[in-house]
């Protein structure tokens, strides 16, 4: 079976009849950079994970965004009309899961999370924190994992 790029990039698939079907794209996008740190490198970093998000999204592939570790941060920031990434998060605000509930734990951003409606994302019942996303149950349901 052999699998190629049509032009609107969404994958074809080739059977042995030579029937081929388009499949959707399941892409799971984790954002670990720190806004705290004031780099530019992490303002690029969550722009490009939402820039691959809209660019899934607009396809219509399945994409979801989830804001890990020192990424849960974001949640605050990016909901500000003043941010550059402002207007890109609130095209895709819609796929956004929610924010690591353990991360947030450590490194902040729960209440600025629930307050935009955010959801704490707690499925991987890891020892010793209140729960992270699990990255395992979204490769078994054929999500690709981009991490930001």
């Amino acid at each position: 079976m052999a699998t190629t790029q049509t032009p609107d990039a969404t994958q074809a698939t080739a059977t042995s009849g030579g029937v081929q079907t388009e499949q959707t794209l399941k892409s799971a996008i984790v954002v670990m950079s720190d806004p705290k740190s004031g780099s530019e490198e992490a303002l690029g970093r969550v722009f490009n994970a939402l820039a691959a998000a809209y660019d899934f999204k607009q396809r219509g592939d399945d994409v979801t965004v989830m804001f890990q570790g020192a990424g849960t941060r974001w949640a605050g920031e990016l909901t500000k009309e003043d941010h550059p990434a402002h207007q890109l998060y609130r095209a895709v605000e819609d796929t956004v899961a929610g924010i690591s509930c353990g991360c947030a734990d450590v490194f902040g951003g729960a209440e600025e999370a629930q307050a935009n409606g955010l959801d704490l994302i707690t499925d991987n019942a890891v020892p010793g924190t209140t729960g992270l996303p699990s990255l395992r149950n979204l490769v078994a349901d054929g999500y690709s994992i981009l991490v930001f």
